[in-house]
This record gives C-alpha cells, sequence and structure tokens, in this order.
C-alpha cells in the first residue's frame, strides 16, 4: 500500500507534448505512473484541445470536475460531459476526451493498465455539430 501524504497542489503540473494531445492541456498527477501502468491525474484542456485516439489495457473512469467536454469512441459516438459526469471507458476500448471548442474542461483521470497511444483526432471526428447549451 502507498499513501500519498501532503501532496501540493500542482506539484507536478506540467503542460502535455504534442505527441499525445492536440491543443494546450495541462496535467497535474495525483498518483504517477506506478509498475502496472495506473496514474491518476487531473487534467484541464484549454478549448478545443483533446486527447489523441488511445485506448487502456483495464480501462479508465473520468470523473468531469469542471466545464465541459466532449468523449468519443470507434463507433463514432460522440457524448456531451460536464462537471459531475463520470464516464467509464472499458478495456482496450479506442476513446478520445477533451473540452469543447469554447469552454474549458477539467476532469479526474483514472487510468488502469498503461495507454495505448493511436493518432489525433482530425477536426472532422472532434465534437458534435452544435457546441453544448449551459447545463
Amino acid at each position: 500500500m502507498d499513501i500519498i501524504r501532503g501532496r501540493a497542489a500542482n506539484q507536478y503540473l506540467s503542460a502535455q507534448p504534442l505527441d499525445t494531445f492536440t491543443g494546450t492541456v495541462w496535467v497535474d498527477l495525483i498518483l504517477p505512473i506506478t509498475e502496472q501502468g495506473h496514474q491518476v491525474a487531473s487534467v484541464t484542456f484549454a478549448p478545443g484541445a483533446r486527447t489523441f485516439w488511445h485506448s487502456h489495457a483495464e480501462g479508465q473512469i473520468l470523473i468531469v470536475t469542471s466545464g465541459s467536454g466532449w468523449v468519443g469512441n470507434a463507433d463514432g459516438a460522440v457524448e456531451t460531459i460536464r462537471a459531475g459526469d463520470v464516464v467509464w471507458t472499458p478495456p482496450a476500448e479506442p476513446h478520445w476526451h477533451g473540452a469543447t471548442r469554447g469552454t474549458v474542461m477539467t476532469h479526474t483521470a483514472i487510468s488502469l493498465g498503461r495507454p495505448q497511444w493511436l493518432h489525433e483526432v482530425p477536426d472532422s471526428e472532434y465534437g458534435p455539430r452544435t457546441e453544448p447549451g449551459p447545463s
């Protein structure tokens, strides 16, 4: 068992590389990656920012803490997510997530197993045709 005591907020805050994200994204590692590939992070996406397509060996849980965003899967479904929403992505399911074009979005990402990064989400696949209304 590991206990992280007295972790200062933003202790591990960093802008993320462009080989896994489109746009500006900041990551605050709450639990740095373990030997098993598990990780917990608070991720903030600037408007229009999103992950590349990716999957996780054991799945991923997203807890939206502020703003609104989109999450998409390989079936072509794109869903709006807002503060308070929880997303479960099953093991090995290709997906992406990020802010809407006009809002900032922050979520806590609980990643189970190392991610397999795929390719960038092109604008043609990014988001539904209309922005979400107020929640």
